[in-house]
């Protein structure tokens, strides 16, 4: 039944908003073409009354960072019990939550690198860890405020200590994994395909990789061996379904193949809440699949539920 009333939660008010712009537009416009009715809610803290009046049948969520993607705007739309997309409370806010996820993650088994989280004022004065490692705010998505600390660095960077710093006082410092991008989506309970993500002029897959045009190139399906290939689906599936996640996820990893084959292969992180614009990498991974950008957001209204 597609006369239903969507609406599209987008920019909000997270450093993402720029890309929950993007991506919420991109959906909208296609939910339109696909014959729904679509209301754009840009959000804000009065977000509850806004849903309240407008009783939309389903809610697109379409945000992306804090307040979007951690738990909070699903607490809302489950008070008012309107059907929403992609993951429920707890798994968003567990996910978002990089240290907990990682946990739970090893926890059934998914390879992760050795991590520690710290105060960012601790490690000033002397590295948390041999280099070269990476260092990430435990709460942010889109590579906000990641700096990779390379092998012969005297010192910890100075930025993360600065008053420029606006990520949070709790960082995650992480071995630093050598090695290729890849990305897999989950699409319901299915592991769709892998995909490479090679970063052009820059030494790893951040902002401007990711959502400047030009930025980075993907390769769908990535070009690697079928045992890797079906390796990483069974991890990524692995992942959605121990944090709990629903609808639509990607799970990001590191792949060493440097010195074999088999090599290393790494678990980073889910994204409860991936970027969706047409050219975006889930839409990408989906569209290899025979799932159309439309076919794909169809699929997501018609999924949508409270209680996820």
């Amino acid at each position: 039944m597609k006369s239903k009333h969507v609406a599209v939660l987008l920019g909000g008010f997270s450093s993402e908003r720029p890309v929950s712009l993007s991506s919420g537009n991109a959906c909208a416009d296609a939910l339109e073409k696909e014959g729904y009715q679509v209301t754009r809610v840009d959000v804000s803290r009065d977000v509850g009354s806004v849903l309240a009046e407008l009783k939309p049948d389903v809610a697109f969520n379409a945000l992306h960072g804090p307040f979007g993607e951690d738990g909070t705007i699903q607490g809302i739309l489950e008070y008012l019990a309107i059907p929403y997309t992609h993951s429920g409370v707890l798994a968003s806010a567990l996910a978002m939550n990089k240290e907990q996820a990682k946990r739970v993650a090893k926890a059934v088994g998914i390879p992760v690198a050795e991590s520690k989280v710290v105060n960012r004022f601790a490690i000033q004065g002397k590295h948390p860890m041999r280099a070269p490692y990476v260092v990430k705010p435990v709460n942010e998505g889109s590579s906000f405020g990641v700096v990779i600390v390379h092998e012969g660095q005297s010192h910890p960077p100075q930025v993360i200590g600065s008053s420029d710093w606006k990520y949070g006082d709790t960082v995650m410092v992480e071995r630093y994994v050598h090695g290729r991008e890849l990305t897999c989506a989950v699409m319901g309970d299915v592991a769709l395909g892998v995909c490479e993500i090679i970063p052009t002029g820059h030494s790893f897959y951040d902002y401007d990789s990711k959502y400047v045009a030009g930025g980075s190139k993907h390769e769908c399906p990535a070009k690697i061996s079928p045992n890797i290939y079906q390796k990483i689906q069974t991890l990524t599936l692995k992942a959605h379904q121990a944090i709990g996640c629903r609808g639509v996820s990607r799970s990001d990893f590191r792949y060493d193949d440097r010195h074999s084959e088999n090599g290393e292969i790494v678990w980073l992180e889910v994204n409860t809440q991936p970027g969706m614009t047409p050219t975006s990498l889930v839409p990408e991974i989906a569209a290899q699949a025979g799932h159309s950008f439309g076919d794909l957001l169809s699929w997501m209204v018609e999924d949508a539920s409270c209680l996820r």
